[in-house]
């Protein structure tokens, strides 16, 4: 992989740090969670990589991105103050997924400089004993970019309507080869990844949007890395009751439409670029709609054909301005 010839300066670390007593020299792997306000599913995600059936050294770094109250960086000192799990945390004070996803990657590189790949894994979410293994054989045969399934555990009474609707489900479903993942919640990066990049980082205006870690990975295919899709590596994630809501639903395919706008906008630098993508908007909408129907006809659900109607819609609402902001938080 040619090394990029420009590289911008990265942000400062953030200023509240604690680590545990470990030999960063032996360090081959690092398993970063972004954290808000989940102390006790953070708990649980921590105590399913203590349990990792693994002989890869790895460390955690967990990035808590509630300057207020960390309560996340609580949980993860208490990990590591009993020796459970190996690693860093650390508080991100500017609000917004972004900034902790990129504060976490960063100090997983600065902090474990032995370190050849760096896995990512929600705050939600718990990860099946074989997982390490399962994402780090792949890297080591030589996929530079790794990505697995978060399975969603629906609560019993969720309907039928909601356990079959796109949101929830991953976007592939075998292990191979994959043109692209298109997000952090289950994945691994090389180093090389990251030292190959310009910009070796998520973007930022995608810090209450969301979609910053698409937009960092349709970089990374740009720059010719290789992504491979491991089904065997599970991680599962609750569905909360807040989730299984017609709101919730609709909200989350306009901000999916919003993403992939915004994401095509970034790329569309010339006066060419735009007008395709002006055309690439009006044609979505008679494209939505058969895709609707299609998926109407094989799933039943009205609740699910409306996602490809919302994406076409979320579209167009984000090329007039409109931007949805499902990550920002008030203090």
């Amino acid at each position: 992989m040619t090394q990029a010839s420009r590289r911008l300066p990265e942000p400062a670390a953030a200023p509240i740090a604690s680590a545990s007593r470990i030999d960063a020299s032996r360090v081959e792997a690092v398993v970063c969670i972004p954290t808000f306000r989940r102390p006790d599913m953070l708990a649980t995600t921590l105590a399913s990589l203590e349990a990792q059936a693994t002989k890869v050294a790895f460390a955690v770094v967990v990035v808590d991105n509630d300057a207020a109250a960390p309560v996340g960086l609580e949980v993860a000192q208490s990990f590591f103050r009993e020796r459970r799990l190996s690693g860093v945390a650390t508080v991100e004070t500017r609000q917004g997924n972004v900034h902790a996803i990129n504060a976490a990657f960063r100090l997983a590189r600065e902090s474990y400089p032995s370190a050849d790949y760096f896995l990512m894994i929600d705050d939600d979410e718990r990860a099946e004993p074989q997982w390490l293994d399962e994402m780090v054989a792949c890297a080591r045969q030589g996929a530079d970019i790794v990505g697995g399934p978060v399975t969603p555990i629906f609560p019993e009474e969720a309907r039928a309507a909601y356990r079959d609707h796109p949101v929830f489900w991953p976007a592939f479903g075998e292990t191979g080869p994959v043109p692209i993942i298109y997000g952090t919640g289950n994945c691994l990066l090389r180093r090389e990844v990251f030292d190959g990049l310009a910009v070796p980082s998520l973007d930022p205006s995608f810090n209450f949007l969301g979609g910053g870690d698409t937009e960092f990975f349709t970089r990374c295919r740009r720059a010719g890395f290789t992504f491979y899709w491991r089904q065997e590596a599970q991680i599962y994630e609750q569905v909360t009751p807040g989730r299984l809501a017609l709101g919730w639903v609709l909200r989350r395919s306009l901000a999916t439409g919003a993403i992939n706008y915004s994401i095509d906008r970034l790329a569309a630098r010339s006066l060419r670029d735009r007008l395709l993508l002006f055309a690439k908007n009006i044609a979505l909408g008679p494209i939505s709609l058969h895709r609707a129907w299609r998926m109407l006809r094989a799933s039943k659900h009205p609740l699910a054909a409306t996602h490809p109607i919302g994406i076409a819609i979320g579209r167009l609402l984000a090329s007039v301005g409109a931007m949805p902001q499902p990550y920002r938080y008030s203090s």
